[in-house]
């Protein structure tokens, strides 16, 4: 019998305001931490006040981490980013897509969802402004209407200015 694990991958892509792709991160893993577990609990047990994906949040992480990478959190007890002013983008801006077994999007729930968010022009900085620099992101839920994180990663340095357009994606497989 094979073991099926709940686990994340994630791919950010950056195009140039001339279309072209000057970034592409290919797919990585990222964490499923306990909060998205106690979530998905919630969800079973039918709790009227449990809610999926509400939001991505998109940090600053710690600069320390470009020369000296950060040691992987404990999935068991990270609940926030490190960054307290994180960049959020609501529910209503990411899209959500159930995929088959062979990633093709499809409209019958399957036990893997793509999350995409799309920062265009102007976000989350202007052009105008310094690049807002990226080192970490997380999805979350609510529960009782506190914040759960579900999925969680850090990652290298990734300096996004007001002009380029970003594409994160993150796929669970449940």
């Amino acid at each position: 019998m094979s073991h099926i694990t709940i686990k994340g991958i994630y791919r950010d892509r950056l195009w140039a305001p001339d279309g072209r792709l000057v970034f592409d991160s290919d797919w990585r893993s990222n964490m499923v931490v306990l909060r998205g577990r106690q979530l998905l609990a919630g969800f079973m047990k039918n709790e009227p006040t449990a809610r999926g994906i509400q939001v991505m949040k998109i940090g600053r992480g710690l600069a320390s981490w470009d020369t000296v990478p950060p040691a992987a959190p404990d999935p068991k007890t990270i609940t926030q980013l490190v960054d307290p002013t994180p960049f959020s983008v609501p529910a209503p801006n990411v899209t959500l897509t159930y995929l088959s077994d062979i990633d093709v999007p499809v409209v019958q729930v399957t036990n893997r969802l793509q999350v995409t968010a799309l920062l265009g022009p102007g976000m989350p900085t202007p052009a105008s402004d310094p690049p807002f620099p990226m080192r970490e992101f997380g999805l979350f839920g609510q529960l009782n209407g506190t914040d759960f994180m579900i999925d969680y990663i850090r990652h290298p340095l990734i300096e996004k200015d007001g002009l380029v357009t970003m594409e994160r994606k993150v796929r669970l497989i449940f």
